[in-house]
């Protein structure tokens, strides 16, 4: 094969592969960002709770995953859980516990920088007010952490869709591995690799430009 040829690609014939990647990666995505966030406020909220027998395991846990590359972390999901468990988890339950339990680090980050953002005095005037902890940064913290860091969350987001194409080490059906299997069986994969370029550039600047509008209007309300 000297030239490129894309006249191979026909979207009725490649449509189920690659909507059926497609799929599983915007559920992963999802996923791993709701857990995520959950997750990471929760961290967040310990790692500032004042209370070192709770800050020094989650910073050990933050600190460890964010120093380690994603896809070790799914090997090590994929490969060591099944062993311990001693019972099957499968690649797509498995990359959606390990994306959800690794974006949390960078999530927690993001959440603890968007609370302490937030400026004390509010703190102390819920107190005032007779609310718990809880009451005032369920109440008036954190709704305010998450608008201040909505835009940050969503980039970190798109960052996480992007990462979702890692899953093809452990032979999850996400959208490049759709793909792949398209340049497979057409004996096509750079054409079919190129095009796979184009579609995630596609879908990753859109959400880019969603995300500078709504800091944009973040900032009017502001």
């Amino acid at each position: 094969m000297n030239t490129l040829d894309f006249s191979f690609f026909n979207w009725s014939v490649v449509s189920g592969f690659v909507l059926k990647g497609l799929y599983f990666s915007v559920q992963l995505t999802l996923i791993a960002m709701l857990g995520g966030i959950v997750l990471g406020t929760i961290l967040a909220l310990m790692r500032l709770s004042g209370k070192r027998w709770l800050e020094v395991p989650v910073a050990a846990y933050v600190n460890t995953l964010r120093s380690v590359p994603l896809v070790m972390v799914i090997l090590w999901f994929f490969l060591l859980i099944p062993v311990l468990l001693k019972r099957p988890l499968g690649a797509e339950l498995s990359a959606i516990i390990t994306f959800t339990a690794f974006e949390a680090a960078y999530y927690s980050e993001i959440m603890r920088a968007g609370i302490q953002s937030v400026p004390r005095g509010q703190v102390f005037a819920g107190y005032a007010m007779g609310m718990t902890y809880a009451q005032t940064m369920h109440q008036v913290v954190l709704p305010q952490a998450f608008r201040n860091m909505l835009p940050v969350l969503l980039t970190q987001t798109i960052v996480l869709f992007q990462d979702t194409s890692l899953v093809y080490a452990i032979g999850a059906h996400d959208l490049l591995k759709g793909f792949e299997v398209v340049g497979k069986n057409l004996n096509r994969p750079v054409e079919t690799y190129l095009i796979a370029t184009v579609v995630y550039f596609a879908i990753c600047l859109s959400l880019s430009m969603l995300v500078r509008r709504l800091q944009r209007r973040v900032q009017i309300i502001r």
